[in-house]
């Protein structure tokens, strides 16, 4: 079935709607094929190739320096102190733990520095940095979340359902990544998945929830666009993973 066309009539329909659960909908079935990728799956239960994990990272760390600055870009748009500091908080943790893990992985899996330090982009990695940096520059607070909600609504949602599998419903802790697997993919799960990246992309999400509404129709369908084409490429990256490795 396809989604509605327009929020509006979504809304008119749905007894609790929301802007981002609509642009997830009109994602689909790319946002399917994202959250239930073979990279993802493989990552999981540890059978990805590190050839392919390797060349999976190299890109990412090149996508990383323009997505802070896109999401610098948000604390700039955000509505006040209090919509400031968690993406404040969320770029100290990129810049802080998120880097020195990729530093750590990068080690342990022979990657030489001349190959992550300012890689050649793929030509997903390029359209997405192009994306980030259109979205900045052509719109407002709301197409810069269009393309930032489903890059990380994305990985929390394929990294908790990962981590689900390894949970023990007895113990009374978040789920984790399986101890058996490498480092290199037990902690990107785990960073994915832990309570306060689950909380951070719920509240990412009623940010866009918040001003997406009160939107002008054409805005909306261009944040619809940002949206759908950041799941696009998405799916494109972990595809492109699989190829290289």
């Amino acid at each position: 079935m396809t989604a509605t066309d327009t929020y509006a009539a979504y809304a008119a329909d749905a007894d609790e709607p929301r802007f981002t659960d609509w642009l997830r909908e009109r994602a689909e079935p790319a946002w399917t094929d994202a959250v239930t990728h073979p990279f993802a799956r493989q990552l999981g239960d540890g059978t990805l190739p590190e050839d392919a994990y390797a060349a999976y990272l190299v890109q990412d760390y090149a996508f990383v320096d323009e997505l802070v600055g896109t999401f610098g870009f948000a604390v700039g748009e955000a509505p006040g102190i209090d919509a400031k500091r968690p993406l404040v908080e969320f770029l100290e943790t990129v810049t802080d733990e998120e880097n020195d893990y990729f530093l750590r992985s990068f080690e342990a899996l022979e990657v030489p520095e001349s190959r992550w330090h300012d890689p050649e982009p793929t030509a997903t990695t390029q359209a997405f940095l192009d994306l980030l940096g259109r979205a900045a520059r052509q719109g407002g607070y709301a197409e810069t979340l269009a393309v930032l909600v489903p890059a990380e609504w994305i990985y929390r949602e394929w990294a908790t359902a990962v981590a689900d599998e390894y949970a023990d419903p007895a113990a009374d802790e978040p789920p984790s990544a399986g101890a058996d697997l490498p480092f290199y993919y037990a902690e990107w799960i785990d960073l994915h998945a832990v309570p306060s990246f689950v909380d951070f992309v719920d509240w990412l999400r009623g940010q866009l929830d918040a001003v997406g509404p009160a939107l002008s129709s054409r805005r909306q369908r261009r944040v619809e666009t940002l949206f759908r084409r950041s799941v696009d490429l998405e799916v494109a990256f972990f595809d492109d993973a699989l190829e290289q490795g």
